[in-house]
């Protein structure tokens, strides 16, 4: 793999928007280096919504709302409010704050970038959660300087996890046969190798799922990671037939996420000039049924 411009590499390391920790950011810069060090502190500190069971937790509403942050700096604020212990103590499960696997991806790579490795989340969907499935999922991918690539890490995946789970690869290099970009899985929907009703999570699947991480993608490579569920422009809002203008949209930005680094050009100029592309000041929340400014 032919390594990206220096232009590519520092704005995928430059915290910005949804990436920058606020006031916390020196408390970043002093972590680790160790990837695998940065995902056992990411574990230690978030507790994802839809296992909090399996870890012996009854979420209170107040604390289930945090999964609605956006910003890592809005997450670290809901981390120290809770204790200000390091973050690098691992906290018992309760004393988590409180996200989903975007919550996972983005935290994590704001802690590679306050390391100078740059890093981005990935929408898309993972294998290894239900036999047959492809489950709505986020990831971070870094670049590895000495091997000269990027990786995808799922720094969600803990020790309980890998023994529900028993992924039968490291989470820390996550194949991408197992963690498909969105962009990867609509082409392979579009070319019917692969059966979109199999994309998607809990009761919602299909073609118009999958289209809306393209979207969620597309806007993560221009440094806006939105929430699994924040719709607007072309997102569709639920189960519906695409028109043929939409098939070709999400066609054109499949084929540009897909190879993000070749086509970064293309990527930022379409998402600067398209005001239906970018994301809005004010983004519909699916699961609170209600608009709401990304800050929130």
């Amino acid at each position: 793999m032919t390594a990206p411009s220096s232009d590519i590499l520092d704005f995928y390391t430059r915290p910005v928007a949804m990436t920058s920790a606020g006031v916390h950011a020196t408390v970043l810069e002093n972590l680790t280096s160790d990837l695998a060090g940065l995902c056992e502190i990411v574990q230690g500190v978030l507790l994802h919504f839809h296992w909090a069971n399996a870890y012996g937790v009854a979420l209170a509403p107040e604390r289930a709302d945090q999964q609605h942050l956006r910003p890592a700096s809005a997450t670290l604020d809901a981390v120290f409010a809770i204790s200000g212990q390091p973050l690098s103590e691992r906290r018992e499960a309760g004393d988590r704050a409180v996200g989903v696997c975007r919550h996972y991806a983005v935290v994590t790579s704001a802690m590679l970038r306050a390391q100078g490795v740059p890093a981005r989340s990935r929408c898309g969907f993972a294998t290894y959660f239900t036999p047959g499935e492809f489950v709505d999922h986020w990831v971070a991918e870094y670049w590895d300087g000495p091997q000269g690539c990027w990786r995808l890490v799922d720094s969600q995946i803990d020790a309980l996890q890998k023994a529900a789970l028993k992924p039968d690869f490291d989470p820390l290099d996550t194949p991408r046969d197992r963690f498909l970009i969105a962009g990867n899985a609509w082409l392979q929907c579009r070319a019917g190798a692969l059966d979109p009703m199999k994309f998607g999570i809990l009761d919602m699947h299909g073609l118009w799922f999958v289209a809306g991480n393209v979207l969620r993608d597309f806007a993560a490579l221009n440094n806006m990671e939105m929430l699994p569920w924040d719709c607007w422009g072309p997102v569709p809002e639920g189960d519906r037939a695409l028109s043929p203008e939409t098939l070709a949209l999400v066609d054109r930005l499949a084929a540009l996420t897909l190879d993000a680094d070749a086509c970064f050009g293309e990527i930022r100029a379409l998402y600067e000039t398209d005001a239906a592309l970018r994301v809005p000041a004010q983004v519909f929340n699916a699961v609170r049924n209600q608009v709401e400014a990304i800050a929130a």
